[in-house]
């Protein structure tokens, strides 16, 4: 699963300042993920504000990985069904926020996730939820 650490993969994460950096399972066998977001140009407006879209590909990122950090084998996520962002402060670019995604409920075809971005005051600036169809390699 270490190749999920970074950009995951997913150039577009570390294009606009996005990076994993630890991923685990906890006591209930769900799985979360934590990284930083130090926003770059291409993350931003040209008042140098983090757009939506932005955030919901960050969040997006973090809850698949954080439920691929639950899932077995060759068990992974295959398509975010629904995903609700929402933004209540601005990201700045020039900061440094935390990342962070969490499974919520996991279950053989579904897997329900939550994920947030926080300020350095440890302010919630972003979150979304997200429900997502799981592949499993035995199917």
């Amino acid at each position: 699963m270490d190749r999920w650490l970074g950009d995951g993969g997913m150039a577009i994460i570390a294009s606009v300042g996005g990076s994993f950096d630890a991923y685990g399972v906890d006591g209930e066998d769900l799985g979360w993920v934590n990284g930083v977001f130090a926003p770059l140009d291409l993350a931003c407006n040209p008042h140098g504000s983090v757009q939506a879209g932005v955030h919901s590909v960050l969040l997006d990122a973090a809850m698949n990985f954080a439920i691929n950090a639950a899932l077995v084998g060759k068990d992974r996520t295959k398509a975010t069904i629904e995903m609700t962002t929402e933004l209540m402060r601005p990201a700045r670019r020039g900061e440094q926020y935390q990342m962070r995604g969490d499974v919520v409920r996991l279950t053989r075809q579904i897997a329900y996730a939550e994920a947030s971005v926080t300020n350095a005051k440890g302010e919630l600036v972003s979150r979304a939820t997200g429900t997502f169809l799981v592949h499993r390699a035995t199917d």
